[in-house]
């Protein structure tokens, strides 16, 4: 059975290796210099950065957030659709193997072969971005760190287990639905709105986060932002460590309680420019923090240490391949007793 699934899939299995590989190899010859730049402790290493490093570092995060998806539809979903639509799964069944053995090696060969592509292209890509995350430049801009949502979900090992989460919920979805196309469709929405609603509501909560009252400050400061539509002004102040995962950012005032920043804030903070020396000048922001300071009012951080990553990641890696095994056990349950 197992060599009979393997050459039903080996072309699909091949053609995935093969562009790993392409990858790999790309990155490896590009990563050079941007590894020893690292190594020499370059300071300002964005600055240092050409565009091109800047546009593979983003393709880096988009190829490593579409490989799962992509093995779920079009691996997954079509693994059982095809042989039910097409009517040779009964074929399959009345030879000496079980259903539940048929389905079972399916599953299980191709869950591996998308589990090794994921680990193949994260593993590649972790490599070639682990000295820019997080790292800024002195004037224009910075890279995500590992630890924000925008990263997190393409570095480590979780990428590895979305891909066999997403091909586990293909071959799910296209046992119950029967027909290839739908499934594939299905398999992509889902897969995309779990994506979605596992930074949001439970990646922050897999471990306990840590919460800190920040001085506000121009060592602190990362922006006061004005809402249109009320009128009224916000302040975001990041830690110490620029790697941490900032959950919630919430002003206290003098006695400790939530408030919003006082009205002056406004006034102050955009006072006009002045003229020094025949030279515009923006006013500086300094003496309204210090203000804000004096009336007693702080920053409530929540957020998650950079130090908690790889804990965050084994946490969110068992909790898909919980996922997975749940909606295999479903899949071997709905094939067994409820197809004919």
């Amino acid at each position: 059975m197992i060599w009979l699934t393997w050459r039903q899939f080996r072309v699909q299995a091949l053609t995935a290796l093969i562009a790993a590989a392409a990858l790999a190899a790309v990155l490896a010859m590009t990563g050079r210099r941007i590894a020893d730049l690292a190594r020499r402790g370059a300071e300002q290493l964005y600055d240092l950065l050409t565009s091109t490093d800047v546009s593979l570092f983003w393709a880096g995060l988009i190829v490593v957030a579409g490989v799962p998806a992509v093995l779920g539809a079009f691996w997954g979903a079509p693994l059982v659709a095809r042989e039910l639509e097409s009517g040779t799964h009964r074929l399959a069944w009345t030879q000496s193997v079980t259903r539940t053995r048929w389905l079972v090696t399916k599953v299980a060969v191709t869950a591996l072969a998308a589990a090794l592509t994921a680990g193949l292209v994260t593993l590649a890509v972790t490599w070639w971005s682990h000295p820019l995350d997080g790292i800024a430049g002195s004037t224009r801009g910075s890279l995500p760190g590992h630890l924000t949502p925008v990263s997190f979900a393409m570095r480590g090992v979780v990428p590895v287990a979305y891909a066999v989460f997403a091909v586990t919920l293909g071959v799910t979805l296209g046992a119950v639905l029967r027909r290839p196309i739908p499934a594939m469709a299905l398999t992509l929405v889902l897969y995309v709105a779990v994506q979605v609603a596992v930074p949001l509501w439970v990646r922050p909560h897999l471990v306990a986060p840590t919460g800190a009252t920040i001085a506000i400050s121009k060592d602190t400061l990362d922006s006061i932002s004005l809402d249109p539509s009320s009128g009224t002004e916000s302040i975001t102040v990041h830690t110490a460590d620029r790697g941490d995962w900032i959950l919630s950012n919430d002003t206290l005032d003098a006695s400790g309680h939530l408030a919003p920043l006082p009205g002056w804030l406004n006034q102050c903070s955009a006072s006009p420019p002045t003229n020094v020396q025949g030279a515009v000048q923006a006013q500086p922001v300094d003496p309204c923090l210090a203000r804000l300071t004096a009336q007693g009012y702080t920053q409530r951080v929540v957020y998650q240490p950079a130090g908690s990553f790889w804990t965050i990641q084994w946490a969110e890696t068992g909790l898909y391949l919980v996922a997975s095994v749940l909606l295999a056990a479903f899949c071997v349950w709905w094939v067994r007793d409820r197809l004919s």
